[in-house]
């Protein structure tokens, strides 16, 4: 099968042929009908610091898609071929502590689809049955293809509490853009969206919070606060990882208010644990991508309901051949694309 392969230590990608997974023991073997881009494939991709430290060589990456089962292991149960299906991409242990108190998602063993195993960025690829949620076929494809980013988002916002809340989002990713959606359906008083990329500030509009902020014009701490009588808003999710952002969320979240933190800094940085965290009395929160399974059950309902529209952060499609093209629109200080689909 044509597969994109991160052969060797280095920026790119070699497109190869290799050999189709097998369907072995619990492994659903998956036709990949579409893959997005994720923020973690433009790393390995550019092989930057965090990709050299994390990712083994030669391997295929990529963990977002949409699939058809074409045939599965001998130990699948619940799982048949002709399902349409996306993926939860951690790989749980099953034995740990964690696994067995409901927190399978931040399993002591945890293994990642195209970090830690071969991904989706491939013409098949096979998961254990355990990370396979069916999809209805009436779910373009595309849109079933950006579940797992979608539900980092629903995620982020289900453990904020937002109904009738005051809601800032810091960093315009696409998991940031999609909060905008969860949080306005979540029953949010009022959204306010920060970001520092022309093109993702228009997506963000798109999205229809109450009020954008371009991070490189003006200072968000000045204008929300305000905007909100000096009260500062009542539950910040940072998506960014900017020591920046991060700094900022902490000054505009109230007194007793809710600081979720999603966005991976590129480094360590230093907080002011007493002023900016103790003294307020706030609430964080840690999120690690999807509860499993209740943010699966979070996102059909949200879809069931056509309270968001997730495909309206897709943006550009291309080959799965095309990947170089795609990537040029990812680069770091020129983004010009928010989610971006791949068709094998």
């Amino acid at each position: 099968m044509k597969a994109i392969r991160k052969s060797r230590p280095g920026k790119g990608v070699e497109i190869t042929d290799v050999p189709k997974p097998v369907a072995k023991d619990d492994l659903v073997l998956c036709r990949v009908l579409a893959t997005s881009i994720c923020g973690t494939d433009v790393h390995i991709y550019n092989w930057d610091k965090w990709a050299e430290n994390r990712i083994k060589p030669p391997m295929t990456f990529g963990h977002e898609f949409c699939g058809e089962v074409i045939e599965v292991g001998p130990k699948v149960k619940n799982i048949k071929v002709g399902d349409r299906v996306s993926a939860e991409t951690h790989i749980p242990c099953h034995n740990c502590k964690q696994c067995k108190t409901n927190n399978m998602h931040i399993c002591n063993n945890l293994k990642i689809l195209g970090l830690d195993v071969d991904g989706c960025f491939a013409e098949f690829v096979a998961v254990p049955e355990i990370c396979c949620i069916k999809q209805s076929s009436n779910l373009p494809i595309e849109a079933c293809s950006v579940l797992e980013p979608f539900g980092n988002a629903v995620h982020a916002v289900s453990e904020s509490n937002v109904k009738n809340k005051t809601v800032a989002i810091f960093g315009d990713g696409p998991t940031g853009l999609l909060a905008v959606l969860v949080a306005k359906a979540y029953g949010a008083s009022k959204v306010f969206a920060i970001g520092a990329q022309d093109y993702r500030l228009e997506l963000f509009k798109k999205m229809q919070p109450d009020y954008t902020f371009d991070a490189r014009k003006v200072d968000p701490v000045s204008k929300i606060m305000e905007l909100t009588n000096n009260e500062g808003v009542d539950v910040v999710l940072e998506m960014s990882g900017s020591e920046k952002a991060i700094h900022a969320g902490f000054k505009v979240v109230s007194p007793g208010g809710t600081f979720s933190f999603f966005g991976i800094p590129s480094k360590n940085i230093e907080l002011d644990v007493a002023d900016e965290i103790i003294f307020k009395g706030i609430k964080i929160n840690a999120i690690v991508g999807r509860r499993m399974f209740k943010t699966w059950n979070e996102m059909a309902e949200l879809l069931n309901s056509d309270s968001v529209d997730i495909s309206s952060v897709i943006t550009h499609k291309f080959r799965l051949e095309e990947i170089d093209e795609a990537m040029k629109l990812l680069e770091h200080d020129n983004i010009r694309a928010g989610k971006i689909v791949l068709i094998p």
